[in-house]
């Protein structure tokens, strides 16, 4: 037994194991390691433990120290640099014209060495590139080419089931996924359906290809004819999960029926001609069908303690069960109502003792109500227009015209109603005033 202490670094997901050298190390604290590209800055993730010796890789690195300060401001100042260098090879990329994708950077904790993660569909010719970034930075440059898988870790994201990838939070190593996993769950081929984030095949069809293939053994394939408690038939449709099938009886193929895998006998698995086939006088046993659970999904609470795990019945009470008004505790026979509105309690009445049965009262039935006539509209006043009366307009012109020329002497063109007076009438020429007017 070897022992160590689990850390992991920035950005990954996987544990290393790390000889502490009478250390002791508690989890999320931060400490330096020695590894095979120098000193590098870690998080621990287990405390010291012992594991057998056939888990450890020799040579075991040691925990060099628990991080200081400095370590800390070194760790952050690192991660400054990075985001200024992710931004400067950018623009390199671009000036060279590479057909490359960068991903992330990371820098050394003892940064004199700069490493560039970039994505590209095929090789690409970088040394220009390496030759600029040395110039600017003054450290050792290395561009690493990754896939998309290891991008979308890198990165991070949210999957189609609402959760983190399991790539960046728990899979050490990404395991083989492969289209006939989708088939032998029963899966849409539908790409855009069983394809990750990355654009590969998902990594959780793995998960329970175990069970799905352990299941596939006891139950037939699509198209096998089989023996039934009702007859012969072939298989229509398979359910792994319950390990049940849909049979199409000869007898009814319009109705298909389902049976368990353990009430059924394979004649032959798969497709093919039923020459041959000796059918068994016997046909298989129906298993016992097993009691219905509840409607009910909360049934399970509502049991009786010792009454077993069927459902409860809860027995009707009558009328006559229900306790007498002396009978309930006196604490209960105050009402919220007992207290009026200012406060004060209300004067207790008297018990009358209740029947045992009580009896409903019959009552007459109400008096229908009747229809009330409608209101009338009370109307306040009512306005009389003006009637204008229709009227000749040539007669009124020319008896305008007529009183006009019966006005006094200096009147003429001054209108002595507005309704009467004449448009169409020619006014008089006034005579200047001044010294050749004649007036003194």
């Amino acid at each position: 037994m070897a022992e160590v202490i689990s850390v992991r670094f920035r950005g990954g997901s996987k544990n290393y194991y790390f000889d502490p050298r009478g250390l002791q190390v508690e989890p999320d604290t931060y400490v330096v390691v020695e590894t095979a590209q120098g000193m590098e800055y870690a998080r621990c993730v287990e405390a010291n433990h012992e594991v057998p010796d056939q888990t450890v890789v020799q040579p075991l690195r040691p925990v060099v120290r628990i991080a200081t300060e400095n370590d800390h401001r070194s760790a952050a100042y690192n991660r400054k640099r990075e985001k200024e260098a992710f931004g400067i090879c950018e623009k390199k990329i671009a000036a060279h014209g590479l057909e490359m994708k960068l991903v992330n950077v990371e820098c050394s904790f003892e940064g004199n060495k700069i490493i560039f993660f970039f994505t590209a569909d095929g090789r690409v010719d970088f040394r220009e590139l390496v030759k600029d970034l040395a110039s600017v930075f003054r450290a050792r440059i290395e561009l690493r080419q990754i896939g998309v898988r290891d991008e979308a870790k890198m990165l991070g994201g949210i999957g189609i089931c609402g959760r983190p990838l399991c790539c960046s939070q728990f899979l050490d190593e990404f395991i083989p996924v492969s289209i006939k996993m989708a088939k032998t769950q029963s899966l849409s081929l539908n790409p855009t359906k069983i394809s990750g984030t990355c654009g590969r095949l998902m990594c959780c069809l793995k998960y329970e290809q175990a069970a799905y293939e352990d299941a596939a053994k006891r139950v037939p394939k699509n198209d096998s004819f089989v023996d039934t408690p009702d007859g012969v038939g072939n298989v229509s449709s398979v359910d792994l999960l319950q390990e049940q099938v849909q049979v199409r009886l000869d007898s009814a193929p319009e109705s298909p029926k389902r049976y368990k895998a353990a009430e059924i006998r394979v004649l032959r698995n798969g497709k093919g001609s039923r020459e041959g086939i000796e059918i068994p006088k016997e046909r298989p046993a129906r298993l016992q069908p097993e009691e219905p659970e509840p409607d009910d999904p909360f049934s399970r609470f509502n049991r009786r303690p010792g009454a077993g795990r069927g459902p409860v019945s809860v027995p009707s009470v009558l009328a006559s069960e229900q306790p007498d008004e002396e009978e309930r505790p006196a604490n209960r026979r105050r009402h919220r109502n007992s207290y009026n509105k200012g406060g004060k309690p209300r004067p207790q009445q008297s018990v009358v003792e209740k029947p045992s049965v009580q009896v409903r009262q019959e009552t007459a039935p109400r008096p229908q109500k009747q229809e009330r006539p409608p209101r009338p509209v009370k109307v306040d006043r009512i306005e009389k227009l003006p009637v204008r009366s229709v009227t000749d307009t040539t007669a009124e012109k020319k008896a305008a015209a007529d009183r006009a020329a019966r006005q006094q002497p200096g009147q003429e063109g001054k209108p002595n109603n507005h309704n009467n007076y004449n448009y169409n009438r020619r006014r008089p020429r006034r005579r200047p005033r001044g010294k050749g007017s004649g007036e003194g």
